[in-house]
């Protein structure tokens, strides 16, 4: 039984042993052989990420995709972004990591690429499609071969990112899968590493690998205000998410990190586009187009980003959960340890990087706030949003992905996840009153339109 609940919008993603099994997965793997033949592709490359269910599901993975008649390349355990690598180092075009991400010890799931397209959405319930029915079993299975791409990984970084000097770091991996190269890439950079949790642990036994929550930062926070290291990174869970925190303690946002990689590549790119997700800052529009660049909102979700900017050709995109991706330099696809790797080379042109930092404009805001609701409802809500509710004050509406209403001071978002189902809000303003009345607006649509929804804000 395959339950459809774990065919995500970007990802295959569910509980080990009882949404995503290992038969499932074999199966998902012969499905995934079959969609490589036709577009031509007669090898993937599989790598996993620290998690525990890791070795078992990357088997029986690979043994689907060899039943198909595809060669299966075995990278082990890396991060995601060293996976994708690998697609363009063997030149195989196609791979699939086994992660689970940020999300609990007992999920894991599947990030894909056949033929150098992410699959995503509409593709993704096509595999599914494909698994349910009768999958052939070629007459001549794949081969089952090693590869070890880290050293080139890193050489490939270490041959493009130059640092004018040396910076001290506080390194926290949250005892994901970076705590396995990133420290050795970012001592040959220049660095001085403290490394905080980087043992690879897939029981993450001292906090959630995700860096966009606050809470999962307070470690980094912490040592940087006891020890003489400059600033802090984290990565998340399969280390295509970067987080950055200032000696002060302050979070970087990765609207933020984004206006610096913005500036920094308009300087070779000039006229570029810079592509970002709904939930950004209304700052990043003005910052980009004040260096030089066009700006241009998406939708989130790093599968529909990267396919963007590979549509655009930018040479930069990003994304407010920390997905950076770099067309200029790189290969367009999220990689939390090069944009860490570019981030420090812009940083280590100043005496301090912390100045640099805290004077990147910055508005007043909300973290993401998320309702929780019945399986379909969040799409419900956000569509009745769209038809029926008024704002006080709105200067323009914008229903790219959910509904974002501009303000002259500030904008709301609403917006259906894809991933789980919960309503995703976000709320920004030049003031803290203005923030207030914008939220207050959207407290009495949101219940003008579903009444007796619990908000928590």
């Amino acid at each position: 039984m395959l339950p459809p609940e774990i065919f995500k919008a970007y990802d295959i993603r569910g509980i080990v042993g009882q949404t995503l099994t290992a038969n499932n997965v074999r199966q998902i793997g012969q499905a995934l052989g079959a969609l490589a033949l036709e577009k031509e592709q007669r090898a993937i490359a599989v790598g996993r990420d620290g998690r525990l269910s890791g070795p078992e599901l990357a088997e029986a993975l690979m043994t689907g995709i060899c039943a198909a008649g595809v060669d299966a390349i075995d990278i082990g355990c890396v991060p995601t972004p060293v996976t994708y690598f690998a697609a363009h180092e063997l030149g195989c075009q196609s791979c699939v990591s086994v992660t689970g991400s940020h999300n609990p010890p007992d999920y894991n799931g599947l990030k894909m690429v056949i033929g150098g397209e992410t699959l995503a959405l509409e593709a993704i319930q096509d595999l599914r499609r494909r698994t349910l029915s009768a999958l052939p079993v070629a007459r001549v299975p794949g081969k089952r071969t090693m590869a070890d791409v880290r050293a080139a990984y890193l050489e490939r970084i270490l041959g493009d990112v130059k640092l004018v000097r040396s910076l001290k770091i506080v390194m926290d991996c949250g005892n994901g899968v970076a705590g396995g190269i990133a420290p050795e890439l970012f001592r040959r950079l220049g660095c001085a590493v403290d490394p905080l949790f980087c043992e690879v642990d897939g029981h993450f036994p001292n906090h959630h690998p995700d860096p966009s929550r606050p809470e999962n930062l307070a470690d980094l926070v912490l040592r940087l205000k006891t020890t003489d290291a400059e600033i802090g990174i984290a990565f998340d869970g399969d280390g295509d998410r970067l987080g950055v925190v200032t000696k002060g303690g302050e979070i970087i946002y990765p609207d933020r990190q984004l206006m610096l990689f913005a500036a920094d590549v308009l300087t070779r790119v000039p006229g570029g586009e810079i592509i970002y997700d709904v939930k950004c800052s209304r700052l990043l529009a003005a910052w980009i187009r004040a260096h030089g660049g066009r700006p241009l909102m998406w939708n989130t979700g790093h599968a529909l980003i990267k396919a963007k900017l590979k549509e655009t050709n930018a040479p930069l995109a990003g994304e407010m959960s920390g997905h950076l991706f770099f067309g200029e330099r790189w290969y367009g696809f999220d990689d939390g340890l090069y944009a860490g790797a570019r981030l420090l080379e812009i940083l280590s042109r100043a005496p301090d990087a912390n100045p640099v930092l805290e004077a990147l404009p910055k508005a007043v805001s909300t973290p993401e706030i998320n309702i929780r609701m019945a399986e379909g409802e969040p799409f419900a809500l956000v569509e009745k949003l769209k038809a029926a509710a008024t704002f006080t004050g709105e200067r323009e509406r914008i229903t790219l992905d959910g509904i974002r209403v501009e303000y002259a001071n500030g904008f709301g978002l609403a917006r259906p996840s894809n991933t789980t189902p919960v309503a995703v809000l976000r709320f920004e303003a030049d003031t803290p009153h203005a923030l207030n009345r914008i939220q207050e607006d959207f407290r009495r649509a949101l219940t003008g339109v579903w009444p007796g929804l619990d908000l928590p804000f």
